[in-house]
């Protein structure tokens, strides 16, 4: 799967990642810090990142910044984008599953290594819900302009 992967700088697990990505047979897209031609800056980068998956140029996403809520709040500022802020493995379960999640953000300060595996294992373990109510939560999101 093709994921687009943003940070703002070359910190905590923001290699790592990428590094996780590649190792489970994922192709990175990456943008900010771990780019070398990109604007490092949070907005900038998970911006980018979600335009990526808006566009159908990746299948999800996955954005970071220090504490991820910056990350989070640029790539849902793109239209068709839910991006949710994940610090454990049951968060990243139900953000798949009950909000159909498809960007992943990630704090650069408390993710450890350990966490980051767990939450992958369950965000990509994690499927949409077909439940009418999810399925009608996740549209009515979709169509709320600001």
């Amino acid at each position: 799967m093709r994921i687009s992967v943003a940070a703002d700088e070359r910190t905590g697990v923001a290699e790592a990642i990428v590094d996780e990505l590649r190792r489970r047979g994922h192709e990175p897209v990456v943008h900010g810090a771990l780019s070398e031609d990109e604007r490092d800056d949070w907005a900038w980068a998970s911006e980018a990142a979600a335009r990526d998956v808006a566009a159908g140029r990746a299948e999800q996403g996955v954005v970071a910044c220090w504490t991820g809520t910056g990350a989070s709040i640029a790539a849902n500022k793109v239209g068709g984008i839910r991006a949710a802020l994940c610090g454990d493995a049951e968060t990243a379960r139900g953000a798949r599953r009950w909000n159909d999640a498809n960007v992943l953000a990630l704090s650069l300060r408390t993710t450890s290594q350990a966490v980051l595996t767990e939450i992958l294992d369950a965000w990509f373990a994690g499927e949409p819900s077909a439940e009418d109510v999810d399925v009608a939560n996740t549209r009515h999101v979709d169509e709320i302009q600001a």
